[in-house]
C-alpha cells in the first residue's frame, strides 16, 4: 500500500519549525476625536517598525462643540473597537501597552465616565488623558524622529484640536493648542467652509510667536493633512505613493489648497486610494492649511506620517538610540538582515570616497547609506536582484528617507546590480532626481559594481585595491598579484571611467 502527499501538503510525520519571536513589542492606542488607532511596534530601533497598524474612524468628537459631550454612537463603537485592540495587543505580547486620549476626551463633560468604561475593557492598561501641551510634545518628538534637523513649525491636526509647535536645534520650543481640529472647526462653523476660513485665520493670527517661524518649513502631521497629500499625489500622478516626507514648494502648496477648495467632492472620490470618510474633512483641513500659510509664508510644506504615536515610541521605547542618524541607522539595520558581510559595506565608504571629493555633507551621507546597503540584494534571485533591490529601497519603511534620498539610493543600488539606466522601472528616480544627482547615482552604482567584481563580496580582497583620479585618468590600483582579483573588472572599470569622462588605467604595486 502506498501513500501520497498532495502538492503543498505537509506530511503527518514532519515537523515545521517556526523560529520564536524574541523581539520586544510595544503597543499604543491613539484615542482621538476623529479616529482610534492601534499601532504595535517591534524591537528597539532608531526607525520605528510598525508590525500592526489599524484605524477605526469613530468621530467621538462629533457634536462636542454643541453638547459638551462625546458622541454617543462613537462611544458605543469605541467599546467594541477597544476590546478588539486589547485582544490583539495582548496576543502579540506587547509590553508596554498604553492608551493616549486627546482633545475630545479631555474636553468632554462625560470624558471621565468614558475613560472608566474603557478601563473596564482594558483592565490592566494605563489610559492617559493627555494635555494639549503633552500632545504637542509627542507630536514634535515624532517629527524630529524622522527629521532631526527640522527647523520651523509643526502643525498636528486632529478631529478636535490643532497643535502648533516650533522646532529647532533638535528640540521643540513654543507650543499651543487651538480648537481647529476638522470636526470641531466644522461644528463651530455649522459646516460653512467660508465661516471656517475666518475662524481659522482669526485663531492662527492670534498666535504671536508664529513670527519666529515666518519663511521656514511647515511640517504637517495628522490624518486630515495626510488626506490632502494623498489627493495631491493621486491628482498629479506623482511617482511615489508615500505620504511621509512628501514635500511641496509654497506655490505648489497654495495651488493644492485652492484646488481642494474649488473641486467638487464627487471629483475627489474618483481619485484612487482616497478615503471617502476623509473627503468631508478636506475643505476644513485645506482652510487651516491656507491660514497657516498666510500667517507664516513657509518656504516649503513637508508632510510627516510620524507624530504622536512615534513620539511616544521614541520617548518610551527608543530613547537610548534617539541620537543616531535615522538614515544611517536604517541602512545598518537593513544590511544587518540582508547582507553577507558586516565589514565590507563600511570599507566601501572609504573606497569610493576619492571619486566624490567635491560632495556636500548631505551627499556624503547618502553615499554612505548606499554603500552600507550595497549588498542587500545578495539573497535575491540573480535575474531579479536589480529590480527587487530598487523597489525595496524606493518603497521601504524608513522615517528619515525623504523622496529624493529614496530615489538616489534605489538608483545607485539598481546600477550596482547591473540595471540599465533607461529601464522603465527606474522612472521614479528619473522624475525625482535632477540631472546632476542622477549622474552621481549612476557613477556611484558603477563604482560599487566594480568593487564587488574585484572582491566577490569579501573585504579581504578589496583591502589591497584602491581607486584614484590622476591627470584626467581613473586609476585602479591592484596588489602585485592583481590577477587574483581582476576577474572581469577591466570592462567595468572602463564603463566607470566613461561615466566620469576619464580614461582608465590599471596599476600593480
Amino acid at each position: 500500500m502506498t501513500s501520497s502527499v498532495s502538492a503543498g501538503a505537509i506530511p503527518d510525520d514532519s515537523v515545521v519549525h517556526v523560529p520564536p519571536t524574541e523581539h520586544q513589542r510595544a503597543a499604543i492606542v491613539d484615542l482621538g476625536s476623529n479616529s482610534v488607532r492601534l499601532v504595535v511596534f517591534e524591537g528597539v530601533t532608531r526607525n520605528p517598525i510598525p508590525i500592526f497598524n489599524e484605524k477605526a474612524t469613530l468621530r467621538l468628537g462629533r457634536g462636542l462643540q454643541a453638547t459638551g459631550r462625546l458622541n454617543e454612537d462613537g462611544v458605543a463603537a469605541t467599546m467594541d473597537v477597544m476590546s478588539r485592540f486589547y485582544a490583539i495587543a495582548r496576543s502579540m505580547k506587547a509590553d508596554p501597552f498604553e492608551v493616549l486620549a486627546t482633545a475630545a476626551v479631555r474636553d468632554a463633560t462625560n470624558g471621565p465616565e468614558f475613560v472608566r468604561a474603557v478601563q473596564e475593557r482594558l483592565p490592566d492598561v494605563p489610559i492617559r488623558v493627555i494635555s494639549g501641551e503633552a500632545e504637542a510634545d509627542y507630536s514634535a518628538t515624532g517629527v524630529l524622529c524622522g527629521i532631526p534637523e527640522a527647523d520651523g513649525l509643526v502643525a498636528d491636526i486632529g478631529g478636535g484640536s490643532l497643535e502648533l509647535i516650533r522646532v529647532a536645534g533638535g528640540r521643540h520650543h513654543e507650543a499651543c493648542t487651538l480648537p481647529l481640529g476638522v470636526i470641531r472647526l466644522s461644528d463651530r462653523a455649522d459646516g460653512d467652509v467660508g465661516r471656517a476660513r475666518l475662524m481659522a485665520s482669526d485663531d492662527i493670527s492670534a498666535v504671536e510667536w508664529l513670527d519666529l517661524v515666518r519663511g521656514k518649513p511647515l511640517y504637517l502631521v495628522g490624518g486630515a493633512f495626510r488626506a490632502l497629500a494623498r489627493i495631491q499625489i493621486a491628482r498629479t500622478q506623482y511617482p511615489l505613493n508615500i505620504v511621509h516626507l512628501f514635500s511641496l514648494g509654497s506655490d505648489e502648496a497654495s495651488e493644492m489648497a485652492n484646488w481642494l477648495l474649488r473641486t467638487p467632492r464627487r471629483a475627489m472620490e474618483k481619485l484612487p486610494g482616497i478615503s471617502r470618510k476623509r473627503i468631508e474633512d478636506v475643505p476644513f483641513a485645506a482652510e487651516v492649511l491656507g491660514a497657516l500659510m498666510a500667517r507664516m509664508e513657509p518656504s516649503r510644506i513637508i508632510f510627516s506620517v510620524d507624530g504622536l504615536r512615534e513620539g511616544w515610541y521614541m520617548r518610551k521605547i527608543a530613547a537610548s538610540v534617539a541620537e543616531q542618524d535615522p538614515c544611517l541607522a536604517l541602512a545598518a539595520e537593513t544590511a544587518g538582515r540582508l547582507s553577507r558581510s558586516s565589514r565590507l559595506p563600511l570599507e566601501l565608504v572609504e573606497w569610493t570616497a576619492p571619486l566624490f571629493h567635491d560632495e556636500t555633507v548631505s551627499q556624503q551621507r547618502l553615499r554612505e547609506v548606499a554603500c552600507i546597503m550595497s549588498d542587500i540584494g545578495s539573497y535575491d534571485h540573480p535575474e531579479y536582484r536589480a529590480a527587487q533591490t530598487y523597489l525595496r529601497v524606493l518603497r521601504m519603511h524608513g522615517v528619515g528617507l525623504d523622496h529624493p534620498a529614496r530615489a538616489f539610493v534605489a538608483m545607485t543600488l539598481a546600477m550596482r546590480y547591473e540595471a540599465v539606466a533607461d529601464d522603465p522601472l527606474l522612472e521614479p528616480s528619473r522624475r525625482l532626481l535632477d540631472a546632476a544627482e542622477m549622474q552621481r547615482a549612476i557613477r556611484l552604482g558603477l563604482a560599487l559594481r566594480l568593487a564587488y567584481t574585484l572582491c566577490g563580496g569579501t573585504a579581504a580582497l578589496l583591502a589591497d585595491t584602491s581607486l584614484m583620479t590622476e591627470n584626467g585618468t581613473l586609476v585602479l590600483n591592484l596588489p602585485r598579484d592583481g590577477a587574483r582579483v581582476l576577474g572581469g573588472s577591466t570592462r567595468r572599470l572602463e564603463r566607470l571611467g566613461a561615466a566620469f569622462s576619464l580614461s582608465t588605467v590599471i596599476r600593480e604595486r
